[in-house]
C-alpha cells in the first residue's frame, strides 16, 4: 500500500501526535509499505530536506484549546496539493487531528483516495475551550463528510468529534518502541534519598504546582525527598517562585532535555508523576515510566484514567487535594509490598501498546477500508 500520513504540526517539534506519526511511518515502511508524511513547513525555515517527507504550505504558532503552544498549518499551496496528489497516487491518506486548520482540509477537498481520520486530543472544559470549539466546530463539521473511516487512541479523545458525526468510530491507542523503553534493574532502597520524576511542559494544564504542594507536605515527614521537573514552558518562573514560596529542598529545574537525558532520568527516579488536570487524552509519559518499570502517579483526568486499567487505577490521584496527593506519593515511593505489585501488573499490561501491535491495527483497519470502499 501506499499511505500519506497527515501531520498539521511542526514535525520538528516533540509532541505526542509527531512522535507517533513518525513511529507509524516508520513501521509501515519496515512492513514494506510506501509511507510518506504530508506535513507544514516549520516556520521561519526556507528548505528542510526530510527522507519521506513533503513539506506542504507553512504553519505558524497556535494557542490550542488545551493552552499549549505549538506550530500547525496556517497556509496550504493548492497547486502544490494537487501536483503532490497526482504524482504521489496514494491508496489511503490517514489524517492526524483533522479537526486542526489548514493542510488536512486542503488536502481533503482534492483526495480521490480513501481518507482516515484520527482524533488525538481531548478538548478540555473551560470556558476558554467551550469559545474555541464553538469557533472550530463548523470548520470540523466540513471536513468530516469526507473520512471513509474514523479512529481515536482513547474514549477521552473520542468525545469532541464523536459528538459531530453519527458515524462508529474505532479505538487504536497510541504505542511506544519497547525496543526503546525496556525494563531497567532496579534495588529499592529504603533507607535512601527518594526521587520523584516529572517530565513535560510547565503549563497550567499539566497540575506541577499541585504536585509541588503535595511535595512540601511529604518533606515535613521525608525531608530527604526530591523532584526533578523535566520540561519547559510559560508557567516555569512562576513555578521556580513557587518553590521558594515553599521553601522545598532539593527540587532542580532542567529545562528542555534530550532522548538520551529522558532515558537516564527514568533509569534513575524512584517515582514518576504527571499531575495533569485536564486535556489528556492519553498518557504517552505514564506509558514511558512504566515500561522502564518506574513506579507511577497520575492526576485523575480522563485521558490517564482511560490508560490506566485494573492495578493501574492505584496510581490514580486528585492533584488538587495536596494531602491525599501526598499521602498516595508516599505510599508508592515506601510501601515495596505495593511497589512490587504495581511492577508486575505494568510488566504485563504494557505489551499491548507496543507499536508493532497498534501498526498491525492499522494495517489491518486499512485492508479493511480499502476493500469496503476499493
Amino acid at each position: 500500500m501506499k499511505i500519506g500520513i497527515i501531520c498539521p504540526y511542526n514535525i520538528h517539534k516533540g509532541g505526542g501526535v509527531q512522535e507517533h506519526v513518525k513511529a507509524l511511518q516508520a513501521e509501515l515502511i519496515k512492513r514494506g509499505h510506501q509511507a510518506i508524511i504530508i506535513t507544514p513547513l516549520p516556520r521561519d525555515t526556507d528548505v528542510i530536506d526530510m527522507h519521506n517527507v513533503i513539506f506542504i504550505g507553512t504553519s505558524t504558532d497556535f494557542r490550542s484549546p488545551m493552552h499549549t503552544s505549538v506550530q500547525v498549518s496556517a497556509t496550504a499551496a493548492t497547486e502544490k496539493i494537487k501536483e503532490v496528489l497526482d504524482q504521489e497516487q496514494f491508496d489511503i491518506l490517514h489524517f492526524h487531528e483533522p479537526w486542526i486548520p489548514v493542510i488536512s482540509r486542503q488536502i481533503l477537498q482534492r483526495s480521490s483516495s480513501i481518507n482516515i481520520a484520527t482524533f488525538h486530543a481531548k478538548v478540555p472544559e473551560t470556558l476558554m475551550s467551550r469559545t474555541v470549539i464553538r469557533v472550530v466546530t463548523p470548520y470540523t463539521k466540513s471536513v468530516l463528510k469526507y473520512f471513509h473511516q474514523f479512529t481515536a487512541v482513547s474514549e477521552s479523545a473520542l468525545e469532541y468529534a464523536s459528538s459531530l458525526t453519527d458515524e462508529p468510530f474505532e479505538i487504536i491507542p497510541n504505542g511506544i518502541d519497547l525496543t526503546t523503553y525496556r525494563p531497567t534493574a532496579r534495588i529499592d532502597r529504603p533507607t535512601e534519598p527518594k526521587n520523584i520524576l516529572y517530565i513535560g511542559r510547565l503549563e497550567r494544564r499539566k497540575g506541577v504546582n499541585y504536585l509541588l504542594k503535595a511535595l512540601e507536605i511529604l518533606q515535613q515527614k521525608h525531608p530527604r525527598v526530591s523532584l526533578t521537573i523535566a520540561g519547559d514552558g510559560p508557567d516555569r518562573e512562576k513555578l521556580e517562585l513557587l518553590t521558594e514560596d515553599l521553601q522545598l529542598k532539593n527540587v532542580k529545574f532542567l529545562g528542555y532535555i534530550s532522548d538520551a537525558k529522558k532515558h537516564s532520568l527514568l533509569a534513575k527516579a524512584d517515582l514518576f508523576c504527571s499531575p495533569a488536570v485536564y486535556g489528556e487524552s492519553f498518557g504517552i509519559v505514564l506509558l514511558e515510566a512504566m515500561a522502564t518499570g518506574l513506579v507511577a502517579a497520575a492526576g485523575n483526568n480522563s485521558g490517564y484514567a482511560d490508560l490506566m486499567q485494573g492495578l493501574g487505577a492505584m496510581s490514580i490521584l486528585n492533584p488538587k487535594d495536596s494531602t491525599e496527593f501526598s499521602r498516595r506519593l508516599e505510599l508508592l515511593l515506601y510501601e515495596e509490598k505495593v511497589r512490587d505489585l504495581w511492577r508486575a501488573w505494568a510488566k504485563d499490561y504494557v505489551p499491548q501498546y507496543s507499536y508493532v501491535r497498534i501498526v498491525d491495527k492499522y494495517e489491518e483497519l486499512y485492508q479493511r477500508v480499502l476493500k469496503r470502499h476499493g
